[in-house]
């Protein structure tokens, strides 16, 4: 997790606005538009491809505002031009308990209407 901050941290610092355009969510994915909570994690996941992140561990807060860059299965890249980082979700969003959940890097998330 450490890794994906540095990461994109340095994204953030080196890369050229016109290589940040984020990939619009597709019409089969839109059910991971919105936003997510989870135990210290917050995922804001918008149509135009805009993804807000924040996660508290030990030690260290994430706090990114970065472009989507695409799906790969149920998991999705985030970054610019052509560094990325993946989130991986073992459970994509579904109706649990009559709320919308997905599990992301480990985290159960729960979308707020």
């Amino acid at each position: 997790m450490m890794r994906r901050a540095l990461l994109l941290a340095a994204c953030l610092c080196a890369a050229q606005p016109s290589f940040a355009k984020p990939v619009p969510v597709p019409a089969d994915k839109a059910a991971y538009v919105g936003e997510w909570t989870g135990k210290d994690m917050r995922l804001n996941i918008k149509q135009d491809g805009q993804v807000e992140y924040k996660r508290k561990q030990p030690g260290k807060n994430v706090n990114l505002s970065v472009d989507l860059q695409g799906f790969n299965g149920d998991n999705f890249d985030v970054g610019f031009s052509l560094v990325r980082s993946t989130f991986v979700v073992s459970k994509p969003p579904h109706r649990e308990d009559g709320m919308w959940k997905m599990t992301v890097d480990g985290v159960e998330l729960t979308r707020t209407e």
